[in-house]
């Protein structure tokens, strides 16, 4: 866990107090379960329920010497009882206990990222609402393709994040599963009521099968999960940063009064942010490896994933949770520059028109492959001139696509001058706006 990149409220849930709760709150749990099945006695269980405590410092003593973990823990619980202390941990397995808090861990801590998910949501709703009819060029290749709104790229990522809510929703029921089966999970040592009692008691399902651990590809789901929507988030920061470069211009992340961009050049404004998003998804998805490779262990068991685990659980929800919160931060403060995206938008001289006045001929009665020869030989045209430097706007603001277009007189056997001018109106790529919003925000 890299403090710079924490957060305290999921952080916490990743502490080794943390870990060690999870711990005793299973126990307690398969105590409880015990003593509603008669095994364990009511004065006894209470005294455990009462009683029952751990310190991290005397379980790292202990482990120092027993080289386990759990034996270190329930050594360290023990010394806080009394002889009530033999029936803490009866008839379990290190994994029972250790998977089922490790799934109290999980569900806590996925609760905090869909949060964070609606959070976003609710931020990019506003922007969209805001920008729903601010016109911008749409870009393919990184190449200027044709009028779009800020709006409707926003209502893109909405509709992403949207489908990532039902993912991680859907995700929350895969994890959110213990086990008390036993050393090989055939319950010969505890009834399948046991376990039944002890998850309702901690909010878990139980598993229907079970060998010595709950099985990887549950995790497996949960890294794909977040590695997915880590991904999405480097594509809303990936293109800020390109609104943001100074030859675009149409986005900037907030520059706080005070803030520097250089140690050297002092003018600079960089999109710090959304660069550190982008390596932060990078650590994201890279756990989603070893948690693929944890689903094949030995048998019914071997530890082969016990240390990757260590890693990349707290790590890819400290981390995800982050950058989430950063990029949410980006997108509640972003800058928008509507006047410099109408100027990219006239950048090319009316070439983002071209479609629209390629499906104006074959309504005239024009071939597919005559209409392209003519609104494209005339495209070339006007890069011919953006190559030169030349101005693509005459004296009365018409762009250079256009004059071309008018001075044609093949085109002018089939499209009127009138008709040739409503080809550059751009209301008529706003139009179904609205409707595509209702669509999105339901």
């Amino acid at each position: 866990m890299i403090e710079r990149y924490s957060r305290e409220e999921m952080a916490k849930n990743w502490t080794m107090q943390a870990k060690y709760q999870a711990w005793l709150d299973v126990e307690i749990a398969v105590v409880k379960a015990w003593n509603k099945l008669g095994l364990i006695p009511d004065d006894d269980a209470q005294k455990i329920v009462d009683n029952a405590g751990f310190s991290v410092e005397r379980i790292d003593e202990i482990e120092a010497v027993t080289r386990h973990d759990l034996i270190a823990f329930t050594t360290s619980v023990s010394e806080t009882l009394g002889e009530e202390s033999r029936w803490f941990h009866y008839g379990m397995t290190s994994s029972d206990t250790v998977d089922s808090a490790v799934a109290l861990q999980m569900t806590a801590s996925l609760k905090i990222i869909i949060e964070d998910t609606k959070m976003m949501m609710g931020s990019i709703k506003k922007r969209a609402m805001e920008h729903k009819m601010t016109l911008m060029v749409g870009r393919s290749h990184g190449i200027h393709g044709e009028p779009i709104t800020f709006g409707l790229v926003l209502a893109v990522w909405y509709d992403e994040m949207a489908r990532h809510l039902v993912n991680l929703e859907q995700t929350m029921d895969v994890i959110a599963v213990g086990q008390i089966s036993g050393a090989m999970g055939n319950f010969a040592h505890a009834p399948l009521e046991l376990e039944d009692y002890a998850m309702e008691e901690l909010g878990l399902k139980s598993a229907p099968a079970s060998n010595q651990v709950i099985q990887r590809d549950r995790y497996a789901r949960l890294a794909t999960t977040l590695g997915l929507l880590a991904s999405s988030i480097e594509k809303f920061a990936v293109q800020v940063r390109h609104w943001q470069r100074t030859e675009v211009y149409e986005c900037e992340e907030y520059f706080a009064k005070g803030q520097k961009g250089s140690s050297a050049m002092p003018h600079k404004r960089n999109p710090i942010l959304t660069e550190n998003i982008t390596g932060l998804a990078r650590m994201v998805r890279a756990y989603i490896t070893p948690a693929m490779e944890n689903v094949a262990l030995w048998h019914e068991r071997d530890i082969s994933h016990s240390s990757t685990e260590r890693f990349w659980l707290p790590d890819s929800f400290i981390t995800c949770d982050f950058m989430m919160h950063r990029m949410n931060n980006v997108i509640a403060n972003l800058t928008v520059m509507p006047e410099n995206m109408m100027k990219n938008l006239n950048l090319t001289g009316g070439l983002v028109f071209s479609q629209r006045v390629l499906l104006e001929l074959p309504k005239a009665g024009v071939s597919r492959e005559d209409a392209y020869r003519i609104v494209q030989r005339n495209a070339m045209k006007v890069w011919e001139e953006i190559q030169q430097g030349r101005s693509t706007t005459n004296d009365k603001g018409e762009s250079l696509y256009l004059q071309y277009l008018l001075a044609d007189e093949e085109l002018g056997e089939s499209l009127s001058e009138s008709q040739i001018r409503e080809c550059f109106n751009f209301d008529y790529y706003t139009k179904n706006v609205d409707a595509i919003f209702k669509r999105v925000f339901k």
